[in-house]
């Protein structure tokens, strides 16, 4: 199993997030959550507050989220994301999120933790480290 790279924050995009209580994933998360590279986006965190089911879970996944580093989403970071898309032609047909979460992170010189084959993609086009999740 790959460990983090010490000095790579990484956006938590919500393919990985759902992954948290898999043995291999977990132990990834915890070392960079340990060495703190863990770096949260809205757009990411929008996605994860969804799956919480009361109101105990929000405001559990809302501090865990508010306390990481965050990569925000600007105005460059939309022009950006327009802008990965207008490169990938006929591969365009990814998640409007993915390519926030990749261009926030690019911005930020950030990598993206990702159990999704979209940021592999999204990197060939946004400057940054698609980091696959180990399994």
């Amino acid at each position: 199993m790959s460990t983090p790279t010490p000095d790579l924050p990484l956006v938590i995009d919500t393919s990985a997030w759902m992954r948290h209580r898999q043995p291999q994933a977990a132990s990834f998360l915890d070392s960079a959550n340990e060495l703190d590279l863990l770096v949260s986006c809205p757009v990411a965190a929008l996605e994860v507050f969804r799956t919480a089911r009361n109101e105990g879970e929000f405001k559990a996944l809302d501090r865990h989220f508010t306390a990481l580093r965050q990569a925000p989403v600007t105005a460059s970071v939309c022009e950006a994301a327009l802008g990965a898309s207008r490169e990938l032609g006929g591969q365009r047909r990814l998640p409007a999120p993915d390519y926030l979460i990749a261009a926030a992170a690019a911005e930020c010189g950030f990598g993206v933790l990702h159990a999704d084959k979209h940021f592999d993609l999204l990197a060939t086009v946004l400057e940054f480290e698609s980091v696959r999740l180990p399994e």
